[in-house]
């Protein structure tokens, strides 16, 4: 069952998985929210944990950053160890002027600036879409733990310095809330697998107002966001 990039067995993994970008985060989900955590990969320290959360059997691990990364993450997550419902965890860069450090974003779809559809050879452009039941299940609990989240399209971006000032302002136009850079890929493995995926983000840093958090509060601060994610188990 194991791959170049997960060295795990059939059953190590759990059918609901959190995940972050940071494999760091993943390790401090685990041992802050899970019970009995088993650490299932550490290839290339990218680790991932296995454990239960209210009595539900759920898993934890990280992606990497980018498109490429989760692509490869996630395709080997579901088809060699069948996994069901996928939640990306992450931060982002706020486009809307309204948003603040620390808001959440449920990310009902994702624009991109990659080719990672281009494989499945589509005659028109794919829309990447999050699963409606775990963005319905995402935003009631949400609301049931008085967690304001807003709910839209997102930006999947390959590139993360851009050469182009400002360019933020067209995406922000057609009404995307944030950049990030892995859901678009989540989204079209999951929908062409027939699987349930979601991305859930905090607001790190804001290209409108210029503010930042930073990496340990990316790791440890997010919080609200990990606990949305662990009630879709």
């Amino acid at each position: 069952m194991s791959t170049p990039h997960i060295n795990a067995k059939k059953g190590d993994i759990a059918e609901t998985i959190l995940l972050p970008g940071d494999p760091l985060r993943a390790k401090f989900i685990a041992e802050t929210y899970l019970e009995n955590p088993v650490r299932f990969n550490e290839v290339r320290n990218m680790f991932g944990y296995t454990g239960t959360y209210k009595g539900k059997r759920i898993s934890v691990m990280g992606t990497g950053m980018g498109v490429p990364s989760i692509g490869i993450y996630s395709y080997e997550l579901i088809h060699n160890f069948g996994v069901k419902n996928l939640i990306r965890i992450g931060s982002c860069g706020a486009y809307n002027k309204d948003l603040e450090l620390y808001d959440i974003i449920l990310g009902m779809g994702a624009s991109t600036n990659s080719s990672f559809a281009h494989q499945y050879d589509l005659p028109g452009t794919f829309s990447a879409i999050a699963s409606w039941d775990l963005l319905y299940k995402a935003k009631k609990v949400s609301e049931e733990k008085g967690i304001d989240v807003k709910v839209g399209n997102i930006l999947t971006s390959d590139v993360f310095y851009n050469d182009t000032a400002n360019v933020y302002e067209k995406w922000e136009k057609m009404g995307i809330l944030a950049v990030e850079m892995e859901a678009y890929a989540l989204y079209s493995n999951a929908a062409a697998a027939g699987v349930n995926a979601l991305t859930i983000l905090t607001v790190s840093d804001s290209l409108v107002k210029k503010m930042e958090t930073t990496a340990e509060e990316r790791e440890k601060s997010f919080t609200q966001m990990m606990e949305i994610a662990l009630e879709l188990a």
